[in-house]
């Protein structure tokens, strides 16, 4: 695993990031969920072969990335990842999002698609505005932080959303991740969640999309794939049966292949 190196944007911002495979290889920028680093990815890149430029950044406000006060709409997200692109001297990559983050990647292909080569979105919602369940956790759990988060709220919104198939260690890391987190960013990106919904716009995303969900997801539903399926042009559907709501920790060797073929196919259509 290469060494953690911190970027530096136009915006100033800077990005906690790393990056591995050939630089001439096709482009894959892998964009944690709300309150994951890019270490959320660490599975994934242990796998990826090297003919892939794989880049795993953390968002704003995650890990060891900035975290200034504002700035965590959808579409300033979207604006980061442009950026990011540009000061590696990217010119188009396959964008990989997970959950809320899928978002993000759409906002990316709708607003610039010349830098989208295409999409993985794992977990991907079509649109949280107004869904009962993120209402509930927004004021049961998100109103309710304050720093320092506590640790064993954040080992158990770790823990409910996996298996025992997310090795102990691996755990131990999503969960130093979590505390990073202020609490002044749960609450700025769960209300965008809430609010953002970007569902009418998807007929208009021209480039590959593969969609990445588990049939055990408690959050995001088979109806919001089929939907997602039904909106996105040229989207198709890989189930991992028996898996919950991020299949790249249950089944990284799976996700890896699957990802791998999907850049391969990218990378060679005219």
């Amino acid at each position: 695993m290469p060494n953690t190196a911190r970027l530096a944007l136009a915006s100033g911002l800077q990005l906690s990031y790393v990056e591995q495979g050939e630089e001439s290889g096709p482009a894959v920028l892998l964009l944690p969920g709300p309150t994951d680093s890019w270490r959320s990815y660490k599975p994934v890149l242990d796998r990826l072969p090297p003919w892939t430029r794989a880049i795993a950044v953390s968002p704003r406000g995650h890990g060891e990335s900035d975290k200034p006060d504002d700035g965590y709409t959808i579409v300033d997200l979207a604006g980061d990842v442009v950026e990011v692109l540009d000061a590696l001297g990217i010119g188009r990559a396959v964008l990989v999002g997970h959950s809320g983050s899928c978002l993000v990647a759409r906002r990316v292909a709708l607003d610039h698609p010349e830098r989208v080569a295409g999409l993985v979105l794992e977990a991907a919602p079509t649109s949280l505005r107004a869904d009962p369940a993120l209402e509930e956790f927004m004021n049961s759990v998100v109103l309710t932080l304050v720093d320092p988060i506590d640790p064993d709220f954040a080992r158990s919104f770790v823990t409910d959303l996996s298996s025992e198939r997310v090795a102990p260690e691996f755990v131990d890391t999503l969960v130093e991740d979590i505390l990073e987190v202020p609490a002044r960013v749960w609450l700025a990106i769960f209300s965008e969640l809430m609010t953002y919904d970007d569902t009418a716009e998807l007929t208009s995303v021209g480039v590959p999309t593969l969609l990445i969900w588990g049939d055990d997801d408690p959050l995001v539903s088979r109806e919001k794939q089929d939907c997602l399926v039904d909106r996105l042009p040229t989207a198709e559907l890989i189930v991992y049966p028996t898996i919950g709501h991020t299949p790249r920790w249950e089944e990284p060797q799976r996700f890896s292949d699957d990802l791998s073929a999907f850049v391969e196919r990218v990378a060679s259509a005219p």
